[in-house]
C-alpha cells in the first residue's frame, strides 16, 4: 500500500489497526467500549526519521497524532519522537 500523501520532516504516514472487538473470553465490545488502537502499518515515512521505516509496525502515544481521511482511506500522522515502539 503505498500513501497518497508524503510526510515531511520527521512524520510518519501510518494505517491505524483495527481495535479488538471481542475480548478474550468471547464477549464482544459495542464500539464506544473499544480500546482505541495505538498500533499502526507505517505507509510512508519523512526523509529526517531515523530508526523507523515503511512497513514497520509501531506503538504511539495515541493523544499525538493527526488523523486525515484521503478518499475511503484513513490515515494517521505521528512525529517520530512519539512513537514508542517497533514491532516484530
Amino acid at each position: 500500500m503505498s500513501a497518497p500523501l508524503q510526510p515531511l520532516g520527521d512524520y510518519i504516514v501510518a494505517v491505524s489497526e483495527e481495535a479488538e472487538a471481542k475480548t478474550a473470553s468471547g464477549i464482544f465490545l459495542p464500539e464506544n467500549a473499544q480500546e482505541k488502537p495505538k498500533t499502526a502499518k507505517v505507509v510512508a515515512v519523512g526523509k529526517d526519521a531515523k530508526q523507523v521505516k515503511t512497513g514497520d509496525r509501531i506503538v504511539y502515544k495515541s493523544y499525538s497524532t493527526t488523523e486525515i481521511k484521503v478518499g475511503r482511506e484513513e490515515y494517521i500522522l505521528v512525529k517520530e519522537e512519539d512513537v514508542l515502539a517497533t514491532v516484530k
